[in-house]
């Protein structure tokens, strides 16, 4: 075969570190549109960036060349970089160690869409820490509670 056909949706999740409530929403298109940008990056096509004050969703096209890990290391890497150096924020910002990565076929992209955008009204009524855990076990993720939010202890 002499070309590589693929079609790998991803869904990652990332939070603040300490998951405080730091990205405001003055600015938080902005820096979504920065993640987004350094997705397209690495080679992969962003579908939706989009979150709430302390947590991010990204949903994108991976390229089978590239990791998933790659493509998270580079954009918190540089969207934490990006935010220190922007001036909008008084203190130092990062990102919390590791991602949720999770897989869907394409008759899902719609609905991921869907809820990706509308975080806001999600988390009006449920928490990043309730959201996440529904995450894990709707994939069967296996998980030790106690290390979900490790940068807490």
């Amino acid at each position: 075969m002499g070309n590589t056909y693929h079609q790998i949706y991803i869904q990652a999740v990332f939070a603040v570190k300490y998951r405080e409530a730091r990205i405001d929403k003055a600015w938080k298109a902005e820096l979504f549109a920065v993640i987004g940008n350094l997705i397209n990056e690495t080679g992969c096509k962003t579908i939706i960036v989009n979150g709430v004050e302390d947590h991010v969703h990204c949903f994108f096209g991976l390229k089978p060349s590239v990791s998933i890990s790659d493509v998270m290391q580079n954009a918190k890497a540089k969207s934490s970089k990006w935010l220190n150096e922007s001036g909008l924020l008084t203190t130092r910002f990062e990102w919390q160690r590791g991602f949720g990565a999770f897989s869907y076929s394409r008759s899902h992209i719609d609905a991921v869409y869907k809820y990706i955008q509308n975080q806001e009204a999600h988390h009006s009524k449920q928490t990043f820490k309730d959201e996440y855990i529904e995450i894990l076990k709707k994939f069967e993720v296996e998980y030790d509670e106690k290390y979900i939010f490790q940068d807490l202890i």
